[in-house]
């Protein structure tokens, strides 16, 4: 997966330390292409705010869209959008995460219990539930990024359905005129 510069500008913190706003961690040692953890946390949470906007819709009402299918045949399929995204949030989530994080994205981001009732709950100080989040966040901000074929953020292209075909033929005229030309009398000269 390539990281441009492009992406990372405007998803990093403009008062981030580490990258000084630019959104690539700089250092002899790396080659300049590792996105800073202020975009990987930055990631997440528009990942985690889109999966609350498709949980706020009522349990009752089911959209069903009727979706384009690329592939061979171009065919189109029913689809619950809203639910194959939080069904992709929680799976990618359970594979990439050990245990520990995973009770902490369940408790904190996805139950929305405040840090102090899940420090009592996972028997944990403050400071080490803190790094925990950190550490969540950004695993999954790279992993939502990163994951395909369909990676969940950009969303809009998860919802959208931005189709990356291979860019038509453009249409010339002078293809037209090569399968039906033009009958032109023959003009006499002037005197």
């Amino acid at each position: 997966m390539e990281w441009t510069h492009s992406e990372t500008i405007g998803l990093s913190n403009v008062k981030c330390v580490k990258c000084e706003g630019t959104g690539f961690r700089p250092g002899t040692h790396r080659d300049g292409k590792t996105p800073c953890n202020c975009v990987l946390r930055n990631i997440f949470r528009a990942c985690l705010s889109r999966l609350y906007a498709c949980n706020s819709f009522d349990n009752y009402i089911a959209r069903v869209e009727y979706n384009f299918c690329p592939g061979h045949d171009a065919s189109r399929s029913w689809t619950h959008k809203t639910q194959d995204y939080a069904a992709d949030f929680y799976l990618i989530a359970k594979r990439t995460l050990t245990e520990r994080e995973f009770a902490v994205l369940r408790l904190h981001y996805l139950l929305r219990h405040d840090w102090n009732a899940c420090c009592n709950f996972l028997r944990m100080d403050r400071g080490a539930f803190f790094h925990i989040c950190y550490r969540v966040e950004q695993k999954l901000g790279r992993a939502y990024r990163e994951v395909r074929p369909y990676s969940l953020f950009p969303c809009d292209e998860y919802f959208g359905g931005t189709l990356r075909r291979k860019a038509a033929e453009p249409f010339f005229v002078d293809a037209l005129r090569t399968k039906y030309e033009v009958i032109r009398p023959p003009v006499r000269k002037a005197a």
